[in-house]
């Protein structure tokens, strides 16, 4: 009886992401409650979510940048963002009745490794990446503690002579050079992405994100 009220619940939320003259989106994350489950816009813009609350809020990762849109009731969103706001929003009532048949894709889980601050503190390291050191299958740290232009980073286990390996580092969704200075009482956990091509051609070595408690 529990299972046929979970899937009760499980109601479409459909969208398109458009930008300011009607173009398509493509490949923006999409989600609600949490980074780890997440919808990518197709080619056309599209994407659909479950489980949406009237006053939930929808964050939209659109290169690097968030874009918080208040569902507001709505049953559905076509967005229009211009380069820093969104600039339109619109509940559209054909993709209400779309349902589930709008896209087959909708959250999904990142194939990645989320590890606790408490976690990280637990291993008496004072920096983030050494403290991630053999808790993610596949990360590799060479290298002395502290600075990360001291290390040399790896998470999906290939190397290349010429290119570098070295995935993208995020503090709260903000791309950091590195994680020097941040203190390991400021993590709420952290992310460790083996494929993050939602950061572009970047992010094709992987990504580590750093939540603080802070940004949360």
């Amino acid at each position: 009886m529990v299972n046929d009220v979970s899937a009760q619940r499980r109601v479409p939320f459909n969208g398109i992401l458009l930008d300011l003259v009607g173009g398509p989106i493509k490949k923006a994350r999409v989600y609600v409650r949490s980074p780890k489950d997440y919808s990518l816009t197709n080619k056309k813009g599209e994407f659909g979510l479950t489980d949406v609350a009237p006053g939930d809020t929808i964050k939209v990762l659109v290169k690097k940048r968030i874009y918080h849109i208040p569902v507001e009731g709505r049953k559905s969103m076509v967005i229009r963002l211009a380069d820093e706001t969104v600039s339109k929003v619109e509940e559209d009532e054909r993709l209400v009745s779309l349902g589930f048949s709008f896209v087959p894709r909708r959250e999904r889980t990142t194939p990645g490794n989320f590890i606790s601050g408490d976690e990280l503190r637990r291993s008496g390291y004072s920096d983030v990446l050494s403290a991630l050191q053999g808790r993610v299958p596949g990360l590799n740290i060479v290298g002395a503690s502290g600075t990360h232009g001291e290390q040399d980073v790896n998470i999906r286990g290939t190397r290349t002579i010429k290119g570098s390996s070295t995935p993208l580092y995020f503090i709260d969704s903000v791309k950091v050079p590195s994680f020097e200075g941040l203190s390991m009482n400021d993590i709420d956990y952290v992310e460790v992405m083996k494929e993050a091509s939602a950061y572009g051609s970047e992010g094709g070595n992987g990504a580590i994100i750093v939540h603080t408690y802070i940004g949360k």
